[in-house]
């Protein structure tokens, strides 16, 4: 059980500055370098050092390494978002999802420098941060999201830094959660409230309330673990359901019964576990810190511990620098995650408009990797390759033994088209016992 654990923490690790094999590789890194003198003394700064920005970072100092490559992050070290719910239930600690930037210095030859930017002049090209002035040739912002707190009334982040934690953003929230966790009464209840469409991680709520009713089943019995949802369905839901039935007792909802009745256990009059769809009420409306109260469509919950997950849209800097349009994210070219808005900007992860790719470090790894040849290959003067794009969201629904359930969506896409394209994901989770449904979801 440790050996496995110890596996998935190495896993989410890697994903955060090493290359994947679902995007350009290191033998195309190797051809290209040969290639690459034109570009030689390039400028390229990267602002944003978490899975896009680091990737891209490392990767377009693979593909030249006369490239002069500038990573600017406000924080000394990155803290994985992905996973962070085991630290909710002790199953990894704060030193198991921070990654240090050292390798990539050292090993690479980025330029790693932190401080905090606060725009950019782009008629100039270059990033005005609070120490500093970069100025680039190609400038990659990969910045992340922010969490509007405000958006749901009664809410702030006072009071997730205080009270009411999120624990979106991996770091002192998320281990107040666990503390609050720990230190919530016999029987009480545990409030999670999830965000709407669009935001990161979409398997990710779902995964934190699972784990929360495992961790609960073991030192909190009679505890109740509520889900009030904005939403009728989520990326992985088909198989996350079946978890949650397999292992809590969860009864399987009215419109996923003929999809998924036929791979279901019988449901237990003790499951802890409820989630509440927006067509049930489950809309959230006000959060009332003093009664410690979620007010949805449906009425009032009282928790001991709630935990919100707030709207959210492209990180503060990007749309200080000018990047995002008016849904809070960054629009940008398909093919290569140029801005649409400002020429030689290239915007990664989650602040992007990335059409069917969902929000997650996968994309981003992937995206950044697309991305640093898109530019090494316009440096050289050649013609763009078309990219191929592919995802996987994997969300757990315990943390322990070995035949750990596990719920994931992948999907590969070649077009390169701009527009919409719909990407589909197949759901391949290690579920015992029964066989599973071959259930496809959109992305996104």
């Amino acid at each position: 059980m440790k050996a496995i654990n110890i596996q998935r923490r190495r896993l989410m690790t890697s994903l955060a500055l090493s290359a994947l094999a679902a995007a350009p590789g290191a033998s195309w890194a190797q051809t290209a370098a040969k290639a690459l003198a034109p570009a030689r003394g390039a400028r390229i700064v990267v602002v944003g050092a978490g899975v896009g920005g680091a990737t891209a970072a490392k990767y377009l100092k693979l593909f030249n390494k006369n490239l002069d490559v500038t990573l600017i992050d406000r924080n000394p070290n990155f803290i994985r978002h992905y996973g962070s719910s085991e630290l909710i239930t002790g199953a990894v600690t704060m030193e198991d999802l921070t990654v240090s930037y050292d390798a990539l210095s050292d090993r690479y030859g980025v330029r790693v420098v932190r401080d905090t930017i606060v725009g950019l002049d782009a008629d100039r090209r270059t990033v005005i941060g609070e120490k500093g002035r970069y100025a680039y040739d190609k400038l990659i912002v990969s910045p992340g999201i922010e969490l509007l707190y405000e958006g749901i009334p009664g809410y702030s982040a006072e009071l997730a830094a205080t009270k009411i934690p999120s624990g979106w953003i991996a770091g002192p929230q998320t281990q107040l959660l666990a503390d609050q966790l720990k230190a919530m009464p016999q029987g009480g209840t545990f409030c999670l409230v999830a965000p709407p469409n669009p935001y990161r991680c979409p398997p990710g709520p779902y995964e934190r309330a699972a784990l929360v009713t495992e961790w609960c089943a073991k030192h909190n019995p009679t505890a109740k673990i509520i889900v009030t949802d904005p939403k009728n369905n989520f990326v992985t839901d088909e198989t996350m359901l079946l978890g949650w039935n397999r292992l809590y007792g969860f009864s399987i909802p009215a419109d996923y019964k003929a999809r998924l009745d036929k791979y279901a256990s019988p449901a237990r009059p003790d499951c802890r576990l409820e989630w509440v769809q927006e067509k049930q009420g489950g809309r959230p409306l006000a959060i009332d810190a003093s009664a410690m109260t979620v007010t949805t469509e449906a009425g009032v919950i009282k928790a001991d511990v709630i935990n919100v997950i707030p709207p959210m849209r492209a990180a503060n800097v990007a749309l200080a620098m000018g990047l995002a349009d008016k849904t809070g994210f960054c629009p940008i070219d398909r093919r290569t995650f140029e801005s649409t808005i400002i020429p030689d900007v290239y915007v990664l992860g989650d602040a992007s408009i990335a059409d069917a790719m969902p929000k997650s470090g996968f994309s981003a790894n992937t995206q950044a990797k697309t991305t640093a040849r898109a530019i090494v290959e316009e440096l050289a003067g050649r013609e763009i390759t078309e990219p191929v794009w592919s995802n996987t969201c994997y969300a757990r629904a315990r943390t322990t033994a070995s035949s750990s359930p596990t719920s994931s969506a992948s999907w590969t896409e070649r077009s390169a088209a701009p527009t919409r394209a719909p990407a589909t994901s197949t759901s391949r989770p290690s579920l015992p016992s029964r066989p599973l449904p071959p259930s496809t979801c959109t992305a996104g």
